[in-house]
């Protein structure tokens, strides 16, 4: 159940996201320049600026790590085993862009236990914030999920607090 086929294709439309958020974000100094390696095809020079960011927790840094630097088979430093727990830490703190990547990965077991279930809920929980194509991954992973197992999930994803540390 592959959420996001190409990180490829995802780059500029994050690319253009986060540069602006860069620059609403003063704390965030290295974001741009992480931004620019990133999509100028050097992922070492991005790891360095946005591993600065993401021990400080900046839920953006750990997006892009976790989907564009480690999530990325295609890159030299790709490592699964440190992708999702970047992405599960930002979308525990509300970071919506993680999520549908997050349910992706427990949907497949990439990182993390397979979990129809949690990846239901990821979805879900991102169809109610109205990110962008949550609601075409909320009916791909209730194709998937038995229908009492759904009930559950969409419970669970109501019920779901952020964390705020």
């Amino acid at each position: 159940m592959p959420f996001v086929r190409s990180v490829r294709a995802l780059l500029p439309l994050a690319g253009a996201a986060l540069l602006l958020a860069a620059a609403a974000q003063p704390a965030a100094a290295g974001m741009e320049e992480a931004v620019k390696a990133l999509q100028a095809g050097d992922p070492v020079t991005a790891e360095k600026e946005l591993q600065v960011l993401a021990k400080e927790r900046d839920p953006r840094a750990q997006f892009l790590l976790g989907l564009y630097i480690y999530g990325n088979a295609e890159s030299k430093l790709f490592d699964i085993n440190k992708a999702t727990p970047l992405l599960l830490d930002a979308s525990e703190r509300g970071y919506l862009p993680a999520m549908i990547p997050l349910a992706g990965a427990y949907a497949e077991g990439k990182g993390v236990p397979k979990s129809l279930f949690e990846a239901y809920k990821w979805c879900a929980i991102a169809d109610r914030w109205n990110v962008p194509n949550a609601n075409l991954a909320l009916e791909q992973a209730a194709r998937e999920l038995p229908a009492d197992e759904v009930e559950k999930a969409k419970a669970a994803a109501l019920a779901y607090q952020f964390k705020t540390k």
